[in-house]
C-alpha cells in the first residue's frame, strides 16, 4: 500500500493560484486549502461545478464574513455564506482514502465535492472531517462550502453575551490517507488517547487506545505501534500488537506499559512534555502525553500532582483583531499566551466554546492548567434533537482535547438561566456523556443568578460561581461575605469564582474615580483597578477556592452592548480589544503573580491633570520603591500588599515622574494645566 511520491503529490489550484504548499508525515499526505472565493448570502446552485463564480470575492483562510459588523454595536449579518475553491487530484492508489479536514466553521456547514453532497456538520467551534473518497476523481475537482451563524434551535449556542462570528474561520484542508489507518471518523479526534494513572515521580502506568480502520475490502491483521518519546526525542518505552480487523469496520485497539520514573507536567514550574508516535500499518499519528495527577478537595484546593496548585488566571475568549472576528492565526494566538505567561497566570477557562488547536498546544507547552467547555450558554432548547447536538459538541471537546494534559476539566455549560426538569434532564444527560468519555477528569458548571443552593449546580463534580458585586450590583467588599457563606453552607463541595469582572476604557480617565454604572458609557479604567485590588485580596486567601478567573484577559466583540467609550464591546478585559493597551488592572495582577521585579505607576493615562494635589500609587513586587518628581528625589516608600502611594504636588506644565526599586523602573510624563 504504496503513497504518491511528492512529484504526484496533490497540487491545489484555488482562483487559478497555484499553492505548492504540500505537508507530509509519514504516509499521510495533507494539503491546506487555503485560497477560495467567497460571496456573502445564498446561492441556491453554488455547489455545482458549472456555477459562474467569477464575480465573487478571493479570499483566504481563515476567513470571517462579520468580523467588522459584528463588533460595532449595529447588529450583524447572521445568515449564510458560500465558498469554493478547485483542485488537481492524481490518481489515488487503490484503497487510499482521502477527507475533508475542517478545524471549525461557524456555525452549520456543509459540503459538495463535484456537486455531490459529502457532508453536513452541525457546531461552530469543534473540528471535522468528511469522507470524500468517492467523490474526488483523479484532475479537476470542485469544493464548495455553506457556512450559516444564523441561530439554529436545535444547535447550541442559542444564547451568549458574544457575537456568533461566521465563515471558515479556521484552516481546512484534505488529508489522504491508506485503506488502514488511524480513525479519520472519531468525532474529529485523533484516533488514539493516550491515559496515564498512578501517576508519581517514581512510576506511572500508560494507557493507549488506539482506533484501527480498515477500509479494505477484506479483513485485515495490523500491527500497532506506540513510542513514547521524550523531549529530546529519545525512546523512553515502546508498545506493540497485532489486531484483526474486519473490512469496512473500526476495531479499538488498547496497548499499555509501566513507565518508570517519569518527568512530571508540573504546570507553569515544568510543563514537561512526552510525544507518543503511533503507527498502524504505515499510517502514523502523534499526540501529546504529559504525566501528572489531578485532584480537587474542598478544603484545599487544586490538586496537581499531590500538592495544592494555585489556579488564578482569566477567562479566555478566543478572537482575534477588531477586523478578523474568530479568524485569528497561530502568530496571534502565540502573541495572546506570551501576554498572560507575563501577566503570570496558572489557570485559563477557555470560554465559551472550544478553541483552536494552537491554543491547547500551548496551554500544554507553557504550563496552563485549562478548564474549556462548550457552547451551551444561557438559553437550551427542550427538544431532544438540541440535546443531541450538545452531547455531540461534547463528544468532539472531550476526543479532540483528551490527550492535552493541561486540560483538567470539562465545562458542561455557563450560566444556564432557567432551572427546571429540563434542564436537569439536559445537564444529567451531559454528565453521563462526559463521564462515558472521560472518567479521568472532573466536569463544571458555571452558574450565576440564582440561589447557591440551586438543584441546577449538582449535575456537575465541581462549580465555578460567576460573580460581579461592584458591577451590576452591590459593592466590591460584598464578595468577602458572600463567598464565606456559600462555603459555609456547602464545605464539601468545590467551590471556584468562574468570572469577576469591571469594564474600562483606557480613554476614559478619572483619578479618583465615580463608581460608574455597569452598562453606563463611562467606564473609567481607574475604577476597574480599584475593583480587582478589592476582590484579589479576598480571593487569595481562600485556599478552598480551587480556581479563580478574572472576566476577561482581552476585550472581546458583543454585538449587543452599548457601552464604555463604543458600541459593541465587552470591556472588561485586562487587555484591549486590538492588544495594544494593557490597563492598570494587569500589572496589578503582574505585581501579585509574578517575580521578576516590577513596578508600575497607576492611572498614567491620566496624562492632562487639572489639580496640582495627586496621589502618585505604583504596583510592585519588590519591598520598596523610590520617587523622582522632575529630578527632585521624593525619597522612598514601602510597598504594602503590593502597593506603594505618595502625595505630590505637581508642577505647572510638564511633570516627569520615575520610579525605582529592587531593580525595577516605571517612568510617566503628567502635565498640569490651569483650570478655566
Amino acid at each position: 500500500m504504496g503513497f504518491p511520491t511528492p512529484r504526484l503529490a496533490l497540487i491545489v489550484l484555488a482562483a487559478l493560484c497555484l499553492i505548492p504548499t504540500l505537508a507530509v508525515a509519514g504516509p499521510r499526505t495533507t494539503v491546506p486549502l487555503t485560497t477560495w472565493t467567497f460571496a456573502k448570502g445564498d446561492a441556491q446552485t453554488a455547489q455545482a461545478p458549472a456555477f459562474d463564480d467569477r464575480a465573487w470575492e478571493a479570499v483566504r483562510l481563515p476567513h470571517t464574513y462579520n468580523a467588522a459588523d459584528g463588533a460595532d454595536g449595529g447588529g450583524y449579518y447572521r445568515g449564510p455564506a458560500w465558498y469554493r475553491t478547485h483542485l488537481v487530484v492524481p490518481p489515488l492508489k487503490v484503497g487510499q482514502r482521502a477527507f475533508l479536514e475542517f478545524d471549525g466553521a461557524a456555525l452549520v456547514s456543509e459540503a459538495w465535492v463535484n456537486g455531490h453532497p459529502v457532508g453536513r456538520h452541525a457546531g461552530g467551534y469543534a473540528g471535522f472531517r468528511f469522507d470524500v473518497s468517492d467523490r474526488i476523481v483523479p484532475g479537476a475537482n470542485l469544493v464548495a462550502v455553506r457556512v450559516d451563524n444564523a441561530s439554529h434551535k436545535d444547535v447550541a449556542p442559542l444564547g451568549g453575551d458574544f457575537t456568533v462570528f461566521g465563515g471558515l474561520y479556521r484552516p481546512v484542508r484534505l488529508v489522504v490517507t491508506d485503506a488502514i489507518h488511524v480513525d479519520m471518523l472519531d468525532h474529529g479526534g485523533p484516533g488514539v488517547y493516550a491515559t496515564p494513572s498512578a501517576v508519581s515521580a517514581d512510576g506511572a502506568d500508560l494507557s493507549v487506545l488506539v482506533r484501527v480502520r480498515n477500509d479494505q475490502a477484506g479483513p485485515a491483521r495490523v500491527a500497532v505501534r506506540s513510542r513514547l518519546l521524550d523531549a529530546e526525542g529519545k525512546t523512553v518505552a515502546t508498545l506493540s500488537g497485532l489486531v484483526e480487523v474486519a473490512p469496512g469496520a473500526v476495531t479499538p485497539m488498547t496497548l499499555a506499559t509501566r513507565i518508570a520514573a517519569p518527568r512530571l507536567w508540573r504546570g507553569r514550574a515544568d510543563p514537561y512534555l512526552y510525544r507518543l508516535v503511533t503507527s498502524v500499518g504505515d499510517d502514523t499519528v502523534t499526540v501529546p502525553v504529559g504525566f501528572r495527577s489531578i485532584a480537587v478537595d474542598p478544603a484545599r484546593g487544586f490538586l496537581l500532582n499531590g500538592q495544592p496548585y494555585g489556579v488564578h488566571g482569566v477567562n479566555l475568549f478566543h478572537s482575534g483583531q477588531p477586523t478578523e472576528g474568530l479568524a485569528v492565526r497561530d502568530a496571534e494566538i502565540d502573541a495572546d499566551f506570551a501576554i498572560l505567561r507575563d501577566l503570570g497566570a496558572t489557570g485559563l477557562r477557555f470560554v465559551h466554546f472550544q478553541h483552536p488547536r494552537r491554543a491547547y498546544e500551548n496551554a500544554d507547552r507553557d504550563g496552563f492548567l485549562v478548564w474549556t467547555e462548550i457552547p451551551l450558554n444561557s438559553v437550551a432548547d427542550d427538544g431532544p434533537a438540541f440535546a443531541e447536538n450538545a452531547a455531540e459538541q461534547l463528544r468532539e471537546l472531550i476526543r479532540q482535547n483528551y490527550n492535552h494534559p493541561s486540560v483538567v476539566t470539562w465545562g458542561l455549560a455557563n450560566e444556564l438561566y432557567r432551572s427546571d426538569a429540563a434542564t436537569a434532564k439536559l445537564l444529567s444527560g451531559l454528565q453521563a456523556v462526559a463521564k462515558a468519555e472521560d472518567s479521568s477528569r472532573p466536569t463544571v458548571l458555571a452558574d450565576c443568578c440564582k440561589p447557591e443552593t440551586d438543584p441546577q449546580a449538582l449535575h456537575t463534580d465541581l462549580i465555578g460561581q460567576n460573580r460581579y458585586f461592584g458591577w451590576y450590583d452591590g459593592k466590591p467588599e460584598d464578595i468577602g461575605p458572600w463567598v464565606e457563606a456559600v462555603h459555609a453552607k456547602s464545605p464539601d463541595r468545590p467551590l471556584a469564582i468562574s468570572e469577576y469582572g469591571a469594564g474600562a476604557s483606557v480613554l476614559q480617565q478619572e483619578d479618583p474615580p465615580r463608581r460608574p454604572v455597569a452598562k453606563s458609557r463611562w467606564h473609567p479604567e481607574q475604577y476597574q483597578a480599584l475593583f480587582h485590588e478589592t476582590y484579589w485580596r479576598v480571593l487569595r486567601d481562600k485556599p478552598w477556592l480551587w480556581g479563580t478567573f478574572v472576566w476577561v484577559g482581552f476585550d472581546l466583540a458583543s454585538d449587543g452592548r452599548d457601552e464604555g467609550d463604543r458600541p459593541g464591546i465587552n470591556d472588561k478585559g485586562l487587555v484591549t480589544y486590538d492588544r495594544k493597551v494593557r490597563k492598570d488592572a494587569y500589572y496589578w495582577y503582574r505585581a501579585n503573580w509574578t517575580t521578576a521585579p516590577m513596578a508600575y505607576i497607576t492611572s498614567r493615562r491620566a496624562v492632562v491633570r487639572d489639580t496640582p494635589a495627586v496621589t502618585v500609587k505604583v504596583y510592585a513586587n519588590v519591598p520598596s520603591v523610590s520617587l523622582r518628581l522632575n529630578g527632585r528625589d521624593l525619597g522612598s516608600a514601602p510597598v504594602v500588599d503590593h502597593v506603594a502611594t505618595w502625595p505630590v504636588t505637581l508642577a505647572p506644565g510638564v511633570n516627569r515622574l520615575v520610579v525605582e526599586g529592587g531593580g525595577a523602573r516605571d517612568a510617566v510624563t503628567w502635565t498640569l494645566v490651569a483650570k478655566p
